[in-house]
């Protein structure tokens, strides 16, 4: 495709793409759908190219004001993903002359909001929570793309063998960090088109999602409800974890949520997992259940701010009134699903949020009004995992987990663990 037209195809995009009505993604794959002479290499910069622009708007927005024309194609010229003088080559001698002075810019300089690319009240929020230095760590952070990791599942091999056999295969990777389950893949290949991934030998998922599973600690023969499980990502990872035996429920609120973790149950190999459709935390169907679960896991509906390096429209879709709702929410959930757990049995709630509205206040609020529930130390259940460098992973106590991306290069999770009593 020709330079002009590339970057006339990428304004078009963010045209519809910054009313922001839907998901930055759902937007980006019915676009492609109806467009279908795009090819793989127009694609992928295209995304890229939308994707920087939402990573660093404010900036941008404020660059924009100096140059002309459509102020997509100003976006679109500034967060254009492609070699320069590919992307010149579309530009008029003032959008040359515009774009190098923009290149020049002492960003330092700007006003703050044009360094962090956050909203005014998430940025507040954040600041308060970390201090000044740390809050710009974590903001230079999340202007970056996530890496790209993988599950190995358990039940089809061992890490380092499933790691040979994709360097076999042209795929260079690290194991992660923390999970042992994990690999953090070099560049963003296409894995879904390895054999491994094929048969379900790995399964696209972050290294702080896996350690949320492997805190659950799900064991042989257990009985185990995975709360919210969405399409099932920690619940293909639950049942690795107890070798397909014992019995463990996917409960969700949304049908075609589930129905999507049916093609990745058959690759897995899983045999123990059943899908619960509900319609809310007080169904009668989870009412069944109550008191029976080894372990519950509840990885509640959020903000999901501890994703913005994979979906930086987040930080523009939602709001600060939104969060008071999700906080409401997510307290009913949990409490709906601690009647699933048995005397001795083990509760843990997660967010994808950076927020302490939808985690340690939640956790707190939680803990106060059940007494029956004893505070269960997340550092220690860890080190008991052998996790490496448990203690760093856990807040100041150590009675919760907390991601960073700026820290631990994942993605931004909370978790707090309960045990009931006998």
């Amino acid at each position: 495709m020709p330079p002009h037209a590339l970057l006339d195809t990428a304004a078009d995009l963010l045209r519809t793409l910054l009313h922001f009505d839907h998901p930055a993604d759902a937007v980006v794959s019915r676009y492609f759908r109806g467009h279908h002479r795009l090819g793989p290499r127009e694609r992928a910069a295209l995304t890229e190219t939308v994707y920087t622009v939402l990573r660093r708007k404010v900036l941008f927005d404020y660059f924009a004001l100096s140059g002309t024309g459509p102020h997509e194609r100003r976006l679109a010229i500034l967060g254009f993903a492609g070699p320069r003088d590919f992307l010149c080559a579309a530009l008029d001698q003032t959008e040359r002359g515009w774009l190098a002075a923009c290149d020049a810019a002492d960003v330092t300089q700007l006003p703050p909001a044009c360094r962090h690319n956050l909203p005014d009240w998430l940025a507040a929020r954040l600041a308060r929570q970390l201090g000044d230095s740390e809050f710009t760590a974590l903001a230079a952070s999340l202007l970056e793309s996530a890496p790209l990791d993988l599950r190995v599942n358990a039940l089809q091999g061992k890490r380092e063998a499933v790691r040979a056999e994709l360097g076999a295969a042209g795929i260079a990777t690290e194991p992660t960090p923390y999970s042992p389950w994990g690999l953090r893949v070099a560049g963003k290949p296409a894995v879904n088109r390895l054999d491994a991934f094929r048969r379900g030998a790995v399964e696209v998922q972050d290294e702080g999602s896996q350690l949320l599973a492997l805190l659950t600690d799900a064991r042989r023969g257990q009985m185990v409800a995975d709360f919210c499980a969405g399409a099932g990502g920690k619940t293909l990872a639950l049942g690795a974890a107890m070798r397909s035996t014992g019995r463990l429920y996917a409960v969700d609120v949304s049908a075609h949520r589930l129905a999507a973790l049916e093609p990745r149950l058959a690759r897995s190999g899983l045999s123990n997992v059943y899908p619960v459709a509900v319609a809310h935390e007080r169904d009668e169907r989870i009412g069944r259940l109550a008191g029976k679960m080894d372990r519950v896991l509840v990885d509640a509906p959020c903000s999901g701010l501890g994703t913005l390096r994979r979906n930086p429209d987040l930080k523009w879709r939602q709001s600060e009134s939104a969060i008071a709702g999700l906080a409401v929410k997510q307290s009913a959930i949990l409490t709906g699903a601690a009647r699933l757990v048995k005397p001795g049995g083990r509760l843990v709630y997660a967010t994808c949020s950076l927020l302490a509205d939808e985690n340690e206040s939640i956790a707190a609020a939680f803990g106060a009004a059940h007494p029956d529930f004893a505070p269960a130390p997340v550092a220690e259940i860890l080190q008991s995992l052998k996790v490496s460098s448990a203690a760093a992973l856990c807040g100041e106590n150590g009675w919760y987990l907390r991601l960073w991306p700026h820290r631990h290069a994942t993605d931004g999770f909370f978790a707090a663990a309960w045990t009931r009593g006998q």
